[in-house]
């Protein structure tokens, strides 16, 4: 419909719109966001050939912009199947383990006219699903999500505006709390937490900044011009930014077919070996998440390239015999720890 900048434009038109009770003026929209009028008017032209019904409203000779009542009024014939009210249901499950997001308050809202407007029995039926249906989160981050959906609010508002804002942030890495001036990109969701994803001019480059440790976050009068994205993480298994290497890793048979019937990276290529274990190689960071991955396999999992990988974890799982080693006691497993120290 539009490239990237339009649409949030045309978004933020379309939330103005709906925002204001008595409508809003073409001059207004086009102050907020510092264009020209035509922008607004094109912009306009553009969502009602999309299908939202935006009419305008002559008020004192002005004419005010609004949104029709019913703005979707298609919606009114719709029938869903059972199947589909289900899968509806579900969606609602899942939607319930991105605790924090700015957006879960509307969706829950959403949803609960959706319920509203189903038939009692039906509604009795479909609340026995959640029992049925059930999305388990990994590992969610825990967290004041209050205070997580405050900030988000801020965050999506700078990223709407184009507003660089100023923050300050509680590092995990380093253990200092450090104030930023950051350019938000996007919020990315993964391995259980919400991050904000932003430009960060003092070091020109993009910084992932973990939700819960932003202490504070204001927004600035700086506007700033959105950079192209790639996909958060999109090099990693886990929540990590960095460069793709070839990564080679034999499986057991036991574990082979646990492996096969997941995509852990779109990179992946699996080849079977002649006993029933399965050769998997990917193009993925190097990083901590990969290594906690493979030594998750245990025994069933062994490196072949890149050495360095190998030698990271021979050393994790040497150190973690000789952990267990006082606990075991005169056993098989301290003497061999004692042999390879």
């Amino acid at each position: 419909m539009a490239r990237n900048s339009e649409v949030v434009r045309q978004w933020e038109i379309l939330r103005a719109v709906d925002g204001a009770r008595c409508g809003i003026s073409i001059a207004k929209l086009a102050a907020d966001r510092g264009v020209h009028q035509r922008t607004i008017r094109r912009d306009i032209e553009a969502l009602q050939r999309a299908g939202f019904p935006l009419y305008d409203d002559k008020v004192n000779a002005t004419s005010l912009w609004k949104l029709g009542g019913k703005p979707f009024r298609g919606l009114d014939a719709l029938t869903l199947s059972v199947t589909e009210l289900c899968a509806l249901y579900l969606s609602h499950a899942m939607l319930g383990t991105l605790g924090g997001t700015p957006l879960l308050n509307d969706g829950e809202r959403a949803f609960l006219k959706i319920q509203r407007a189903l038939p009692a029995s039906c509604r009795k039926f479909l609340d026995l699903l959640p029992h049925l249906l059930r999305s388990k989160p990994r590992g969610r981050k825990r967290c004041d999500e209050r205070k997580v959906r405050e900030i988000l609010g801020r965050v999506l508002e700078a990223i709407l505006r184009h507003r660089r804002a100023s923050m300050r942030y509680a590092s995990a890495s380093s253990g200092r709390t450090k104030d930023y001036v950051v350019e938000p990109q996007r919020i990315a969701y993964a391995e259980g937490g919400l991050y904000l994803v932003g430009w960060v001019p003092e070091y020109r480059e993009i910084r992932t900044f973990a939700a819960e440790r932003i202490a504070t976050f204001a927004l600035l009068d700086e506007t700033f011009t959105p950079r192209a994205l790639l996909e958060p993480f999109a090099n990693s298994l886990g929540v990590h930014n960095g460069p793709a290497e070839t990564i080679v890793i034999e499986f057991e048979p036991g574990a082979a077919a646990y492996v096969r019937e997941r995509e852990w990276h779109p990179s992946q290529r699996c080849e079977d070996r002649g006993d029933g274990g399965v050769v998997l190689t990917m193009h993925v960071c190097n990083d901590q998440p990969l290594r906690a991955w493979v030594l998750g396999f245990g025994p069933a999992a062994r490196v072949v390239a890149p050495v360095s990988l190998m030698h990271d974890i021979f050393e994790a799982a040497h150190a973690t015999r000789r952990l267990y080693a006082k606990a075991v006691g005169n056993g098989p497993l301290e003497m061999v720890s004692m042999r390879a120290s």
